[in-house]
């Protein structure tokens, strides 16, 4: 009994809020039901009033959000005369046209009035109306001019999101609108929207940075989708950001006003207020994360056009991969190409032998009966000779120094780089038999024994084995061009998997591919 007692409480609190949700849906259904039954005898039953309203909000929403300007019935008739015309060969006179459009739009406003259906809430034991309108009108120096409203958008955006690209965009109308009606609290939900669609393209590029590290000409195609559908809408974007902002600003002063004009603030302005000043947060929130999004996706630009690069002059090697050759025959379906690759295999076998005549050589040949004598040669000693660790040690250095001006070099163009970026710039560079070289793991552990370096003071004292050897053997080019050269290493905690596929399953053999996350950025000294 205790159990069902708490689901009835749920559904009675709960109901009020669900039908309310549920009324941006009502419109739709009553338009597409009735609109043409009862319109000069059913003479235009042919026509769809759901594709009509549905092309109708996206019109509304594409010029009061591209265009930033409120449409008039007559531009109106010229967006549904070409639809109707195109979509369902409706050939009418002008007159005809006009009194079927002017109808259409009537029912689009419902003649002005808010749709309403009412519904019993069973928290308050009485009967509720809940109102919505689609469509908003404005008069202005004797000028009708029509908008979408919140309610619009939210029901198009709920139908299916628009395409990638101006999915900020509408929403950020949408908050416009929600600021316009005092909405703040649902604002909040439409600020948080936005930004999750901006964390989520910035998670998007890390997969791309990713995949350029593992196959870069299948990251080059996830690069490219990735790039027309952030940077088509940034200058937009910001635009509207800077509107929003501004529409809060203004908010934020007149509560503020209102509050100390009354001399006492009541509950309902103190609620108003904790409102906007949650929205004004939210917003902060996605414009700093829509900036970083912007810096990213441009470092990205510059970074894959490198990787890329460097893929292709790798590609150049004399290298027969027969793997590739044969995924491309399967891919291509042409078997008859496979000749090419097996007619070398099938050639003329040569038998290599000694001539008669060599063995007869062989047989005949006389040796020197004479007795040579042992010459006995003096060795000066060799004060250059090295030991096998000395050898080793060389190496060690040589190596340090190289990964160190890599990292420098980077720096010098990026300003910013992280660990997974540097893994695969290196790999670029010196192939996958980074991966197995001890060398570089233990030039990562001695880099991580500092916070900042600057290699003008490594020139002066060094005061770490790493700082020797970098020193040592890097030439006189390198330090003058690096000379000014200074960077910091913060960690966070996340780890970078060096080379995924190597991983077993096995947690403690997995763990020896994971390293702490590194990131390197350069700053002025």
């Amino acid at each position: 009994m205790a159990g069902k007692y708490v689901l009835i409480n749920d559904i009675i609190a709960e109901h009020n809020a669900r039908m309310q949700n549920l009324k941006k849906y009502y419109p739709f259904f009553v338009l597409n039901e009735t609109t043409f039954s009862q319109y000069k005898d059913g003479k235009y039953n042919f026509l769809d009033m759901g594709y009509i309203t549905l092309a109708s909000l996206r019109f509304l929403i594409h010029e009061n959000n591209f265009h930033e300007k409120d449409i008039t019935f007559e531009e109106y008739e010229q967006f549904l005369t070409k639809l109707l015309e195109r979509d369902f060969d409706l050939s009418e006179t002008e007159e005809e046209r006009h009194q079927l459009i002017l109808y259409i739009f009537d029912k689009l406003k419902n003649d002005g009035r808010a749709f309403e259906y009412s519904f019993y809430d069973p928290e308050s034991h009485q009967k509720k109306i809940a109102r919505v309108r689609l469509v908003d009108s404005r008069i202005e120096q004797g000028q009708v001019y029509y908008s979408i409203t919140s309610e619009g958008i939210e029901f198009y955006l709920d139908t299916k999101e628009m395409k990638d690209e101006s999915r900020i965009n509408v929403s950020q109308l949408l908050l416009e609108k929600m600021i316009r009606s005092n909405n703040f609290k649902g604002g909040i939900d439409v600020v948080r929207r936005i930004n999750s669609q901006v964390i989520q393209l910035l998670l998007e590029k890390e997969q791309v940075v990713k995949l350029l590290g593992m196959d870069v000409f299948e990251g080059e195609k996830r690069y490219r989708q990735y790039m027309e559908t952030t940077t088509k809408w940034f200058a937009e974007e910001q635009k509207l950001f800077a509107k929003n902002k501004a529409l809060v600003d203004k908010a934020i002063e007149r509560a503020s006003f209102e509050q100390s004009g009354s001399g006492q603030a009541t509950s309902l302005q103190s609620r108003v207020l904790e409102d906007i000043s949650a929205l004004e947060t939210e917003l902060k929130k996605t414009i700093y994360n829509h900036s970083r999004l912007i810096s990213e996706t441009t470092s990205l630009q510059q970074l894959s056009d490198r990787m890329i690069e460097q893929a292709k002059l790798r590609r150049l090697r004399p290298v027969f991969d027969f793997r590739q050759q044969m995924l491309n025959l399967m891919q291509n379906d042409t078997p008859q190409n496979m000749a090419h690759v097996l007619m070398p295999l099938f050639a003329p076998k040569i038998d290599k032998s000694f001539s008669m005549r060599t063995i007869d050589n062989m047989l005949t040949l006389r040796g020197d009966d004479k007795v040579k004598g042992e010459k006995v040669e003096k060795y000066a000693p060799d004060f250059d000779f090295e030991y096998e660790d000395e050898v080793l040690d060389k190496k060690i250095s040589i190596n340090f120094a190289r990964l160190f001006y890599e990292l420098m070099d980077q720096l010098d163009k990026w300003n910013k780089l992280t660990l997974k970026e540097y893994n695969g710039i290196l790999e670029i560079k010196f192939g996958e038999e980074i991966y197995a070289n001890r060398d570089y793991y233990a030039f990562l552990v001695h880099l991580a024994g500092k916070r900042n370096y600057k290699l003008s003071t490594m020139l002066e004292k060094q005061e770490t084995l790493l700082e020797e050897m970098v020193v040592d053997n890097l030439d006189e080019a390198a330090k003058k061009r690096f000379e000014n050269m200074c960077f910091d290493i913060h960690f966070n905690n996340e780890t970078v998997a060096l080379r995924p596929e190597l991983a077993t399953g096995d947690a403690d053999e997995d763990a020896a591919f994971y390293v702490t996350d590194m990131i390197f950025e350069r700053r002025n000294g």
